[in-house]
Formats: C-alpha cells, structure tokens, sequence
C-alpha cells in the first residue's frame, strides 16, 4: 500500500497587535504528515511503528513518504537520502510560521501574549504547541470495541490485537486460517488462537511445532520393559511373562499348561519361568530329562556280604554267594552241584545267576536277553526252555543257533516289579548222555518308562 505525497495545505490567519505586527502562518499537514512544532514544520508520520499489524500475510512494512509500503520480506530497499532530506524540507517548506522580528525558534517577545494553536495542539508552559493526547485524556470518540493511538495533533481509532475492521465495528481474525499454521490443531479464540497436539505429543518452546513425549522417561507406565514410538510406546515383558490385556502389566506365564511334553517327568511353574522336577532315584539333566541315578557308585548301601545292583530308578543288594545247598561257588555268580554228591543227580548241573533292568511299559515285543552255552561239546544237541517265572505268559524263548536263545518280552511290564525267570539248556548226545543248566535271570521293571 502507497499514500500519495501531497503539498500541505495552507491556513494563513494575520494576528495585530500594539506592541508589534506578527504574521502567523496556521498550517494543516496532508494526510502522512504531522506538524513538527520545533522544527516549525510538516514531518513525515512512521505507520510502521504506530500501525499496528499494518500489513498482512508475512509482509514486512516499509515506511515511505506520506505513507508506507507492504513489500515481500525479501525486497531489497535502497534509500536516496539527499531525497529524503529534499523531500522532508519540502513537505513542510510553506508550512513554516513567519515572525517578524522575533526568532521562530523562540517564545514570542511579549511572554504576556499566548500563542495560537492549530487544531489537535495546546500551548506549553513554554508558550509552545505541543500535542495534545487525545487518548490520554479521554477527549476520542473511539468505541469501546476499540483502542485509541495518539497521533501528532489527531488520534486514531484502530482494533485490538487479533481484530480487524470491518466497516465500523472490530471482528475477530481467524488465525486458523493464516500462517504460521500450528503443527497439529488449531483453536481460535477471541483475538487470539492456540496451538494444541495430538496425544503422545507436546508443544515444544515456540508453541507451534509438536515434538514426541517419551513416556519411557516421563513416567514409565509400563510394568516390565517400555520402548518408546513416535506419538505413543508400548510394553513388553520379560521372558516367562505375558502382556496382560490392558497391554501394560505382565502376568506370569504358565508354561507347564502351554504343553505336557515341557518336562520328562512333572513340571513346576514359578514366575516368570518353570522348572523339571525328577522322582526320587533321578536327577534333572538338561533342564528336563530325568536321568537314573547310580546309588551303587553313589551311595552304595549294601553290606560287604551283598552286591549292589543298580536298576532304573533305584537299587537292590543281592548276596555275594547266591548258591544253595547242595550247590558251591565256583566262580562268581555261577554255582555248581558236585557229581560226587548224591543229591544232585536230579538237579541241574550248573545254575548262573545273573540280573538285567528294564523300564517300565517297555513296547513290545521286545529282545531283552541273550543265553548261549559257555561249553560246546562235540555230537551234541542243546534245546532251550523257560522252566519257571513265566506263569503268565510275559516272556517267550526263541532259539537263534545251536548253542543259543533270545528271551523276547511279549507283554508289556509295569514296575517297579521284580520277575525271576529259570532259562534252561538241555543237553544231550548220541550215547543218551543228559546234563542240563541253568541260567537264573532277575528282571527288575524300573517304576517309570525313562
């Protein structure tokens, strides 16, 4: 915007008097000029500074002569200043008060004479114009919408901060709607606006821009473990523990319900793990398999007389010399009926003890043990029999080669359990020669099936 530079209008009133003859010329500057009284002429009025948000839309204001300019924030503005001088001196060259022959930068020389003010002005103390502030003394007929600005001899009646004129009345600017636009929302107010922020957001120190919140250290809402995102965080929790449904607290995870198979034997949850636990005889390995403990190298409970046998899950003490009358410790765990003692003529010849474990529920059928001859004798014939301990069924002795049986589990055994089976081997020759032996067989069926 532009206000034209106009020559000052003129006002010439001649005052008489006996002491001396004056003439005073009463002058009213064009509009962007205000009277200097000092200088005793027109000077150019700065709108920049008494205008409030004189120009719009990010311009910056220049003040120019008679009025002032709304350029882009960039233009670059140069300024003649012999021109501004010539142009200062001549806005107010005819507006210049004549006195004769007193000094126009002197009171008057009859200090009794008070001088004559143009409008908007009032003698000093000093007998000089000074201005009068109308806004001041409540002398402006601006509304009460309105806010009053003093200008040199006049006043101005201009709106608030955040109001603009429409007409004669004030209304409300939309800041919403201009830039500097707020990051987020906007919210106008009565001559005002304010910027607010999505949630997980705040405004940062220029109340325009919204930066992050990060509630991992503000407040940590969550129970465990917080990571922080843009505009939010979320919450996760520590192993062996679960994000509740509110997605803030943990709850301890049961692994022992997510599966059966977690642990070989019985599992025991505590927070935020679990563990395996053994029955007694075994020991956790790997975290959880259950293992045999060996009591025999272990402990050993068995008196000197007694071997210790080791089986799944515990152990039994067996005597040293197993052997029964009429039969005599040859060797160990093999007895033997003496030929020359009449009572073993019916008896078998040899009995061998020996012992085995097996798991409990083993699948069946099964190979479980091997008897084979330890004596070969020329142009003879050996069969195998189970002579005892299979009342039920549970075994079957299948022949391999000539000098050897496998004893097949054909029913599945439960434990702990403790089966005596008698293998037998007949032997036989051409000359109706007959000696038979046997292999006494203790199976212990541990109490579990690992």
């Amino acid at each position: 915007m532009l206000t034209a530079m106009f020559l000052a209008a003129l006002i010439l009133i001649t005052v008489h008097s006996q002491e001396t003859e004056e003439t005073i010329t009463y002058t009213q500057c064009t509009d962007g000029y205000e009277w200097d009284p000092v200088r005793q002429r027109c000077k150019d009025i700065d709108e920049c500074e008494i205008v409030p948000d004189a120009c719009k839309g990010g311009m910056k204001c220049v003040n120019h002569y008679g009025g002032y300019l709304c350029l882009p924030r960039t233009a670059q503005i140069i300024v003649n200043e012999r021109e501004e001088a010539a142009a200062e001196s001549t806005s107010g060259r005819n507006n210049v008060i004549r006195r004769t022959p007193a000094d126009p930068q002197r009171a008057p020389p009859n200090p009794t004479h008070q001088i004559q003010c143009a409008a908007g002005y009032e003698p000093s103390d000093h007998n000089v114009c000074q201005d009068i502030d109308e806004c001041a003394t409540g002398t402006h007929n601006c509304r009460a919408d309105q806010v009053c600005v003093n200008l040199r001899g006049s006043f101005s009646c201009q709106c608030p901060p955040g109001y603009q004129k429409r007409g004669d009345q004030c209304v409300d600017i939309d800041e919403c709607t201009l830039p500097p636009y707020c990051h987020h929302r906007c919210v106008n107010t009565p001559g005002s606006y304010y910027c607010q922020c999505n949630a997980g957001f705040q405004l940062a120190s220029n109340n325009h821009t919204c930066v992050d919140i990060n509630e991992c250290d503000a407040n940590n809402p969550c129970a465990q473990q917080c990571y922080n995102i843009l505009g939010s965080f979320i919450c996760q929790c520590n192993p062996g523990f679960e994000l509740s449904s509110d997605r803030i607290n943990c709850e301890d995870t049961d692994e022992c319900r997510t599966s059966s198979y977690i642990c070989q034997y019985q599992c025991v949850n505590e927070p935020g793990k679990f563990s395996c636990v053994c029955p007694e005889g075994y020991q956790v390995v790997g975290g959880r398999t259950c293992q045999d403990i060996n009591e025999c190298e272990t402990t050993n409970e068995c008196r000197e007389d007694e071997i210790c046998w080791n089986y799944h899950g515990g152990f039994r003490c067996y005597p040293r010399n197993p052997c029964q009358e009429p039969y005599v410790l040859t060797s160990e765990n093999r007895c033997v009926c003496p030929v020359s003692n009449a009572l073993c003529r019916e008896l078998p010849y040899s009995v061998v003890y020996k012992y085995m474990s097996i798991r409990s529920d083993r699948t069946v059928p099964s190979d479980i043990f091997q008897i084979q001859a330890t004596t070969i004798y020329p142009n003879t014939i050996n069969t195998f029999r189970i002579k005892s301990g299979n009342e039920n069924g549970e075994f079957y002795l299948r022949q391999t080669s000539a000098v050897s049986a496998m004893l097949v589990l054909v029913k599945s055994l439960s434990g702990p359990r403790e089966h005596i089976v008698d293998l037998e081997m007949l032997t036989v020759n051409s000359l109706n020669y007959r000696t038979s032996s046997v292999l006494r067989l203790t199976i212990i069926v541990g109490p579990y099936a690992f």
